[in-house]
């Protein structure tokens, strides 16, 4: 996607939008000093030119009774095989990211499970698709998580 010109009041309802997605539109115009109607038609704009890509509910894994995160690089016997790869990984409910890499993996995913005897079912699950190899990195605790950052824009002086 080419980089969006946006302005500082794009930016200004963006970063509002990442800290809190549910903030009403008449806050932010409040914040921002413009009509709601403004912040309504900046935010479809921003939506409808792919800034804005999703609003989400962000769930707790733990709350669901998933216990371990684990990051699994895969090894492909054949690397002409990601696609149909990938199309298997979307089978597993507990994946719940999948990148395409560069270096030692051919294949990065990040997975929820309930604890370390189901990630034990899951990775033997994905040894039946027939990778040549899987690296796993379990995690204990994730430290932070952020939004992209959004860049400032000097205010203008006269």
């Amino acid at each position: 996607m080419p980089k969006q010109q946006l302005d500082s009041l794009d930016l200004s309802i963006l970063k509002m939008l990442t800290e809190n997605a549910r903030m009403p539109y008449l806050e932010i115009s409040r914040e921002c000093g413009v009509s709601g109607a403004a912040v309504h038609q900046r935010i479809q704009r921003l939506t409808a030119n792919g800034v804005i890509i999703r609003s989400q509910c962000v769930v707790s894994p733990g709350a669901l009774g998933y216990e371990t995160c684990a990051f699994i690089g895969l090894i492909l016997r054949d690397p002409s095989s990601h696609a149909r790869m990938v199309e298997c990984l979307r089978d597993f409910p507990e994946i719940i990211e999948c990148y395409y890499t560069s270096g030692k993996y051919d294949i990065l995913v990040k997975l929820l499970a309930r604890n370390n005897m189901h990630l034990l079912q899951i990775l033997q699950d994905l040894q039946n698709l027939r990778m040549a190899r899987t690296e796993t990195i379990v995690s204990f605790k994730t430290v932070f998580e952020r939004q992209s950052p959004i860049p400032i824009i000097p205010e203008k002086t006269e």
